[in-house]
């Protein structure tokens, strides 16, 4: 028998992969070149070359027991130290190797930071639209999820809510921008009001309130808006990041958390931090990736390739008579259902095999997440399966 705190996660597992398990139904039935799937936020723009050079050139030429051998659990310390000052390049920060724990992706990331600084009942806030395992993570380490209603005149934060669900049992709040599923990029107005009111709130408690910052988007981001860091904005920040999306190296799990000085008992947390990737069971972060990291610490993915496909998307879709705010980054799409049930949407589309993800999936109902992370092909043959969904609903 399973646990009792399993049976909620198999009953209600993600309607992301399950839209991805009918996408190879429907190729299986109709042809690859006949679905249209914008499921699943998988890189389509491979990864830079000097990643594939820098790997084999280390397998070649570095002693298998150094290259594959443990180290230390926050990490290898040069690897830790380049990343640190890149970091303090790009944002003026002071950050060195010791600010640094190499993690398994972001995901790992943010479980380790909740089971260092969390205890049962304690409250985390999250604002919707949200990717929902936000709320797996924090339940892992009995916490409490409060989710803050969407704006979804512009889908930055809801800060006059936010500002009232703040109570002293409140221990962090997770935001994520570039944003998944909108494409929000949250103002620096927006960060400057978020960090006053945290701020205003631990002197009215007397308690430390974390800011998480996961980041996985944040090289993802268009027409040079500029993307705020944090920890420039608010002490008690915690940075997690992941190059899934920045190097198109989703499977390969490498990331880091920022632990910066300014943070209360900042040496204390990344201690924990440190003892809580062992404990989880990562014990490290992949050493080879580790190793890899640190040779393509300024290489980038072609982030052009995305924003063709989001120009031809966004405004396609605007001349069918679909609704959606502009992305400012990362690659998805958060359109608003021509009627109040998405999943009914949902099902209209895959009519014309598109398959598209409902907004409940991130606590946002009424509208859909499209995934562009795919080749232009692809938008280019959906269109006229698009156009033929705005035409069922009378919007063209």
């Amino acid at each position: 028998m399973i646990s009792e705190k399993m049976k909620p996660y198999v009953k209600n597992n993600s309607a992301i992969r399950m839209m991805f398990e009918e996408g190879n139904r429907l190729r299986a039935k109709y042809g690859a070149d006949k679905v249209f799937d914008f499921s699943l936020g998988n890189p389509s723009v491979p990864a830079p070359d000097s990643v594939r050079e820098a790997i084999i050139d280390l397998v070649n030429n570095t002693d298998p027991t150094v290259l594959h051998g443990y180290m230390s659990n926050a990490g290898f310390e040069d690897v830790r130290q380049t990343i640190a000052e890149s970091l303090n390049r790009r944002f003026d920060t002071k950050f060195s190797a010791k600010n640094l724990i190499m993690t398994v992706g972001a995901a790992s990331g943010l479980n380790v930071i909740l089971k260092t600084i969390l205890n049962p009942g304690e409250e985390v806030i999250v604002f919707a639209p949200y990717f929902l395992e936000y709320g797996a993570y924090v339940r892992n380490y009995d916490g409490v999820l409060v989710e803050i209603s969407p704006d979804t005149t512009t889908f930055q934060p809801n800060l006059s809510e936010f500002e009232q669900k703040i109570t002293p049992k409140t221990k962090a709040v997770i935001v994520n921008t570039p944003h998944n599923p909108t494409g929000v990029v949250y103002s620096e107005e927006t960060i400057r009001k978020l960090s006053a009111i945290l701020e205003a709130k631990q002197k009215e408690f007397g308690t430390v309130i974390y800011l998480i910052s996961d980041e996985p988007y944040r090289e993802l981001a268009y027409d040079g808006v500029e993307v705020p860091y944090l920890t420039k904005y608010y002490d008690n920040t915690v940075v997690g990041y992941s190059y899934s999306k920045s190097l198109s190296l989703p499977g390969e799990r490498i990331g880091y958390l920022v632990i910066p000085d300014e943070l209360t008992d900042s040496k204390e947390v990344f201690t924990a931090a440190s003892i809580a990737n062992r404990v989880l069971g990562c014990v490290n972060a992949p050493s080879l990736m580790q190793r890899v990291i640190k040779r393509c610490i300024h290489e980038k993915v072609n982030l052009e390739a995305y924003d063709r496909n989001r120009n031809l998307l966004y405004s396609s879709l605007c001349e069918y008579g679909f609704s959606c705010i502009k992305p400012q980054g990362a690659f998805y799409l958060f359109v608003k259902s021509p009627v109040e049930n998405e999943k009914e949407f949902c099902e209209v589309c895959k009519k014309y095999n598109i398959l598209v993800v409902p907004g409940s999936s991130f606590a946002c109902p009424g509208y859909v997440r499209i995934a562009y992370c795919v080749s232009y092909e692809q938008i280019e043959r959906s269109l006229p399966a698009f156009k033929k969904v705005a035409e069922e609903y009378g919007l063209v």
